[in-house]
């Protein structure tokens, strides 16, 4: 059987350490996890030409939304997100699936996040749709949405008022954050960006960025007495549900994250 992490670029990825050391774990002597680097437009045609010994691939940028596309049965997350971080092979093709927000929320929740009717979301991209979600969850009713380009938002508030959630839309140079929650879905490049703002101790900051650690986003709010979340957790929790997506088998949770500790 085999597994593997795509997208450009995906040298960097974790994914084949946490599905490797599952596979371990759990005995699945024959199955095996590899690393694709590839583009959107190529997925087609490696779908096409595969065997049925594939039985999964994590999906990260910038193939996400093409998962969805070529997918033969799209799972309701994905579909409402027009993003899948997750194909998985069955009787009827190939299935996307959508796991960041149980890795999202989870993070949260584990710290110490278990109601939160305010919230924020910096950035408007795949990531931020699925925070949304996580954070709906966790029973957000009000989110902000900071961007650079209030106009850039307009999906991103059509996952929020399909979730009932009320959305209200900040330029990033003129945004107070004025939410307990924040969930920041930028990349690092962006960060400069960020430090400016008014961050506040006690709020808890989610940064998906995980590489390099600390970001200059976690060093600032660290600086101000806010709580941070790592990125690693949401890559943990959402490698989670993959394997048990992919293998039909409970997650090894505690080889999983002795391995990532390790790393």
């Amino acid at each position: 059987m085999r597994a593997a992490v795509l997208g450009r670029p995906v040298a960097h990825s974790l994914s084949p350490l946490l599905h490797r050391t599952a596979y371990a774990a759990l005995g699945l002597t024959d199955w095996q996890y590899d690393a694709l680097d590839l583009g959107a437009e190529d997925l087609p045609v490696l779908l096409a030409g595969l065997g049925q010994e594939w039985r999964g691939f994590s999906v990260t940028m910038p193939c996400k939304q093409a998962a969805v596309d070529v997918a033969d049965e799209v799972a309701p997350l994905p579909r409402l997100l027009h993003a899948a971080n997750t194909l998985v092979h069955t009787r009827a093709g190939w299935r996307a699936e959508n796991t960041d927000v149980t890795g999202i929320g989870t993070a949260l929740t584990a710290a110490g996040v278990d109601d939160a009717p305010a919230a924020a979301v910096i950035g408007a991209g795949g990531t931020a749709a699925a925070a949304a979600v996580a954070l709906a969850s966790l029973g957000a009713r009000q989110v902000e949405v900071v961007v650079r380009e209030p106009a850039r938002a307009g999906e991103l508030v059509r996952v929020l008022e399909a979730l009932d959630v009320a959305a209200t839309v900040h330029r990033l140079a003129d945004a107070v954050l004025d939410a307990p929650v924040v969930v920041s879905t930028v990349p690092i490049d962006a960060h400069p960006a960020l430090l400016d703002l008014p961050w506040r101790a006690g709020t808890t900051v989610l940064d998906v960025v995980y590489a390099p650690w600390p970001t200059p986003l976690a060093q600032r709010l660290h600086a101000v007495g806010a709580t941070v979340v790592g990125g690693l957790e949401v890559l943990f929790w959402q490698a989670t549900e993959q394997v048990e997506l992919m293998t039909g088998q409970p997650a090894p949770i505690a080889a999983m994250r002795a391995a990532l500790d390790a790393r």
